[in-house]
């Protein structure tokens, strides 16, 4: 069953967020993962959506997938640049019915 990766990411530095992505991308394939939404600004239908805020929808083949690129360490220098680049919420989720 696929797993997907949801953030809601604020960019606090420009230049450390472009090397970020640039690692991650890289890292989320070697994983399996590929992105469905990379960047966007949501439209809030219900609720609210920060103005600055983005988001970015990846799917990987299954949880186990999406657990090990996480803790993986080709995501590792991505992960500790993100610190300083990116303000983010990060959640998992099993994809299918309830």
């Amino acid at each position: 069953m696929p797993a997907y990766v949801v953030s809601e990411v604020t960019v606090v530095d420009g230049e450390k967020a472009t090397r970020y992505r640039e690692l991650a991308a890289a890292s989320i394939e070697l994983y399996g993962g590929r992105y469905l939404s990379r960047g966007r600004r949501p439209e809030a239908v219900e609720g609210e959506w920060p103005d600055e805020a983005l988001l970015i929808v990846l799917e990987f083949p299954d949880m186990d997938a999406a657990r090990s690129w996480y803790d993986s360490p080709e995501y590792a220098e991505a992960l500790a640049l993100r610190a300083t680049a990116l303000d983010r919420r990060l959640l998992f989720v099993e994809g299918g019915y309830a």
